[in-house]
């Protein structure tokens, strides 16, 4: 037996590294006395990120407690896979930090299905972030192992990553071939796999007593639980690629992004990445800039750009200006670039032997636990676009079923808000701009009346203001301060709810508690985002009960990803108007007395069908 000790919170830990028949029979005989004692920590070592990847190794599985660790070197096979096996179908509870990527991994690579494993899972990093949601740069600790460990458990704790980094350097590897190249027997590879463990058990017990202190239920815990182990059962299906499609889109993106590059060039600016170009261009044109970056230099990133451009965050003509031709260009050369980047090489770099590519669904992404998906980011795709979607397919036979809330976030702040007008305009069936525009506008009001009015309801729920709201409807500053005040008039259910919500979180230490007891901390110069996250975190978890009932009845088979407030699936061509009926209902729910509704789409073969694609 191979042992390394290391000193942890004062204490001596020792990480060892079973070397033949008899160390693996010591190695069996631990597992069983410390699963009688409490839950094992679990994880693994692998040669990357890209899960199912061709070539994707699994080199180590990790067994552990708050003293010892077990370092079990996969890679040599035989006896050491059978131990490693016989461990994890023993146990009795597992400490995962980060859960769904080594369910995942051991899933596919150990053949222990994740069906078996998620149950007996706890993830430390999903109670880490219910703990605190928010990032280093936010403010908050994150949700890493490593410093979760320092800050918790152990402040002098070592981050073996760092010495893991240098050694790779050192065998002339990069961070990205490291995990593949290095010697399954390096001290320093084996000293970090094991003290992983070590710290997972360590940091579980602290987190609970965090949570009971903190008074968030166990409940919220096991429902997170449970949305992460439907959303790796999704990941592990994945998603039919069209290989065909995508190499021929990845050539027209380039090709665009040349073109577009080309025309910014005619204005003066040789590189559409370089801010300082594009801003002298634009000023040169007569566009009066006056947002600046951090650097001190000009903003003319999207959020400037699109407004010159007039184009909506849809990328839809606003109407509000003639559009700046080098504004486009730029937005558009570098839209083409990125989508080539992001989406169609990140496609092809990741799909399995299968054809098929499996994004990562991240389901407490954001600080109000909305989620994301990435390898490839597929929920910043713009609402109005095909390009990207029709890269997707349903399954041989099958055709995409999309199912979206109806106004799903201002039903939730009228839910919250108990905003009178809007509840009954939702009872009534009505469309919910046309009608907070003829309260404030009156019954002549027009279609761009409608777009303002829309802006101002989204800039409630999404925390826009003035300035933002401005740029996204086009319409005058004073135009829209009137309709602000109007609207605040016929709903004042909202910013008297929004205020008495901002004195509970300064009372309770800048943090808003939501509807289901999650914990969001606010940033101390925006105590006003509270109105955004609440309905943010109670939106998610509306979409995150939908998941539970459709489990329920049977349609976690058909999943394919949940993306903002819509589902998508794959459902069999002939039975898809069941399918529809059947995710309707699922999604249709009461929430403090405002009804919940949901639409569902049948597509053809792609994702894109549903957005416009031919196919």
């Amino acid at each position: 037996m191979q042992t390394y000790r290391h000193r942890v919170a004062d204490d001596v830990v020792e990480i060892r590294i079973p070397q033949d028949e008899h160390d693996l029979r010591e190695f069996m005989s631990w597992a069983q006395r410390a699963s009688l004692r409490g839950p094992i920590a679990l994880d693994t070592e692998t040669t990357g990120l890209d899960i199912f990847s061709p070539g994707y190794r699994l080199r180590t599985i990790q067994f552990g407690d708050r003293d010892t660790a077990y370092v079990i070197h996969w890679e040599r096979g035989g006896r050491f896979v059978e131990a490693a096996l016989f461990v994890l179908r023993m146990a009795r509870r597992f400490l995962i930090h980060n859960a769904s990527f080594d369910w995942l991994v051991i899933d596919r690579h150990a053949g222990y299905p994740l069906e078996e494993l998620a149950p007996k899972t706890t993830d430390t990093k999903i109670k880490l972030t219910l703990v605190d949601p928010r990032q280093p740069q936010e403010g908050g600790i994150g949700t890493a192992l490593k410093p979760a460990t320092a800050w918790y458990v152990d402040r002098s704790a070592v981050d073996t990553q760092e010495d893991l980094t240098a050694v790779f350097r050192s065998l002339g590897l990069t961070k990205a071939t490291g995990w593949a190249g290095i010697r399954l027997d390096h001290p320093t590879y084996n000293l970090y796999a094991g003290l992983d463990v070590i710290y997972t058990a360590r940091l579980d017990p602290v987190l609970t007593d965090e949570l009971s202190r903190y008074g968030v239920r166990e409940a919220l815990v096991q429902y997170e639980h449970e949305i992460a182990r439907m959303c790796a059962i999704m990941q592990r299906a994945g998603i039919v690629l069209d290989a065909e499609y995508i190499d021929l889109l990845r050539v027209r993106l380039r090709e665009e992004e040349e073109k577009y590059a080309t025309q910014a060039a005619r204005y003066g600016v040789e590189s559409v990445n370089s801010g300082k170009q594009v801003s002298e261009a634009l000023a040169a044109m007569g566009e009066e800039l006056t947002e600046k970056t951090d650097s001190g230099g000009l903003k003319v990133d999207k959020a400037v750009l699109m407004p010159l451009a007039d184009l909506d965050r849809d990328w839809q003509p606003i109407g509000a200006r003639t559009p700046n031709p080098l504004a486009e260009a730029v937005l558009r050369a570098k839209r083409a670039g990125k989508w080539a980047t992001t989406y169609a090489d990140t496609f092809l770099e990741t799909v399995d032997a299968d054809g098929r590519i499996h994004p990562f669904i991240n389901t407490l992404q954001a600080r109000t636990g909305r989620m994301s998906i990435t390898r490839p980011a597929l929920q910043t795709l713009p609402a109005s676009d095909f390009m990207i979607r029709r890269a997707m397919l349903a399954d041989e036979g099958h055709v995409m079923l999309s199912t979206d809330f109806t106004a799903v976030e201002m039903r939730v702040l009228a839910g919250l808000a108990d905003v009178k007008r809007m509840k009954e305009a939702i009872r009534n069936g009505d469309d919910l701009h046309d009608f907070t525009a003829r309260l404030v506008y009156g019954p002549e009001f027009t279609k761009r009346h409608r777009k303002i009015c829309k802006g101002i309801g989204f800039g409630k729920v999404y925390g826009g203001g003035l300035d933002t709201i401005q740029r996204q409807t086009g319409a005058p500053t004073e135009e829209v301060r009137s309709a602000l005040a109007a609207y605040d008039r016929v709903y004042p259910e909202i910013k008297r709810t929004s205020a008495r919500w901002q004195r509970e979180a300064r009372a309770n230490g800048m943090v808003a508690i939501s509807a289901t007891g999650r914990r969001l901390p606010l940033d101390r110069d925006r105590a006003y985002a509270v109105t955004n996250y609440r309905v943010q975190s109670t939106a998610r978890d509306v979409l995150g009960q939908a998941m539970l009932n459709m489990e329920a009845a049977g349609l976690l088979d058909v999943l394919k990803l949940p993306i903002h407030d819509e589902v998508l699936a794959s459902v069999p061509k002939t039975e898809a108007a069941d399918y529809a009926r059947e995710f309707e209902r699922c999604m249709t729910m009461d929430l403090f007395g405002v009804r919940i509704d949901a639409e569902a789409e049948i597509g053809g073969r792609s994702w894109g069908s549903l957005y416009g694609a031919n196919y």
